[in-house]
């Protein structure tokens, strides 16, 4: 499997059929291996981090989901095959988990945002079993990962927020029994419709980071960061690799 350095991250240069492909195998092997779909933030996090940076590098799967990541790619000369958007992922592994009967569990978000977004993909695939659900306000692991091997889920969306989900993933997977957990950040808000994404143009284009911009001025600390990324990333390659 093709691996791509950005800055000290190695993304799979995949497509999206190709990563729901190796997904679904890796869903049937019990193993708790997990996905991780860093974006210029928390490959910038990986960096200062050396255990964060250690936790991505275990994944099985690491698929670039920020644009950020892609241009990054291009500066480097390593261009990307493309996105690989988390949450699109998830949408189109979740059509394999309901063709083949693979069982599905959904831990994170609010208190009763997972119950929601359940019946939500209920209706969106009526095939898809959704074997539990549990919100992201705990505070021991052993008893959800012992409610998620009870539940005897094949595959586990963990929406907790970085870092905190793939640390929760490395630590847990294997107690869980399920083969793949994902994770994916605030993506059941908006499985629950609690969170509307950006228009379809706007995702095609790569500019959700905008619409979100504009839907939460909040996140303007974080959006800053992308320049500084890109620029880093030129220094990346002029100076042989190591960012010094």
């Amino acid at each position: 499997m093709k691996k791509t350095d950005v800055m000290g991250v190695a993304f799979d240069d995949m497509t999206m059929a190709e990563a729901v492909e190796r997904a679904m195998a890796l869903a049937k092997t019990g193993k708790g291996d997990y996905v991780v779909t860093p974006n210029p933030e928390l490959v910038l996090m990986a960096q200062k981090d050396p255990a964060y940076a250690e936790t991505l590098a275990g994944a099985a799967l690491t698929l670039p989901d920020g644009i950020g990541v892609i241009y990054a790619a291009k500066l480097l000369k390593r261009p990307l095959t493309g996105r690989v958007p988390g949450i699109d992922f998830a949408w189109a592994l979740m059509e394999r988990l309901a063709a083949e009967g693979e069982k599905l569990y959904l831990l994170g978000a609010k208190p009763g945002v997972a119950e929601q977004a359940a019946a939500n993909l209920k209706e969106k695939y009526p095939r898809l079993e959704i074997c539990g659900v549990h919100d992201g306000y705990f505070q021991e692991d052993g008893p959800v990962a012992a409610e998620i091997k009870a539940a005897q889920a094949d595959v586990v969306f963990v929406c907790l927020g970085a870092p905190k989900q793939e640390e929760w993933m490395r630590r847990n997977g294997p107690e869980t029994g399920a083969g793949l957990l994902v994770g994916l950040g605030g993506s059941l808000d908006v499985f629950a419709g609690t969170v509307r994404r950006a228009p379809e143009w706007m995702q095609k284009v790569g500019l959700e980071w905008l619409y979100r911009l504009i839907k939460q001025p909040s996140r303007i600390g974080r959006m800053v960061k992308l320049p500084g990324f890109l620029v880093k990333a030129a220094f990346w390659k002029n100076k042989g690799g190591d960012g010094s």
